[in-house]
């Protein structure tokens, strides 16, 4: 029996725990499954969070968080571009994203981790290399994981600051 996912990770039945990226899109307003397109981009989804979830217009990712999470954070991003892309679009769509100004030493050794675990294929091209997503299925579940961890922290900690016993005011 498949597992339905509530908010964020909140779940009832059977089966996998981990909420899919199109189910926090489609909660996120949009309604239907993205696809590799213009339509389904990093831009899309943190424009649908400011509005949907509160947060400030000032926000900004720490750039440690997203160091954290950049190999699947490079597999999305190969993914969005269905066609394949190359290591500077991918340092371009970080920085534009995630506002992650990460340098080649950073994120190229990454990239040759992703291809040396067989999460991407390379393709030589004449002057640059070009990666695609090898595996969709792995990916998926790479980022399904990753997400189900970082959806987990959050919920802790939102708790945390919802519940009054674990700060409590203190009226002077």
């Amino acid at each position: 029996m498949k597992r339905t996912t509530g908010h964020y990770g909140e779940s009832s039945g059977t089966g996998s725990a981990s909420a899919s990226v199109e189910t926090l899109l489609r909660e996120l307003g949009s309604g239907r499954s993205p696809r590799p397109s213009a339509e389904a981009s990093p831009a899309r989804l943190l424009d649908a969070l400011h509005s949907t979830e509160g947060i400030e217009a000032g926000f900004v990712f720490d750039e440690a968080t997203v160091k954290h999470s950049l190999d699947e954070l490079l597999l999305v991003l190969i993914a969005l571009r269905s066609d394949g892309t190359h290591g500077k679009q991918l340092m371009d769509d970080l920085a534009k994203a995630f506002d992650a100004d990460l340098s080649p030493g950073t994120v190229y050794p990454r990239l040759h981790g992703l291809e040396e675990s067989g999460a991407v294929d390379v393709h030589e091209m004449v002057r640059t290399k070009e990666y695609t997503v090898a595996d969709e299925t792995d990916a998926r579940e790479r980022i399904r994981a990753t997400m189900a961890q970082h959806l987990a922290i959050g919920r802790v900690l939102q708790h945390a600051l919802a519940d009054d016993a674990v700060f409590a005011t203190v009226d002077d």
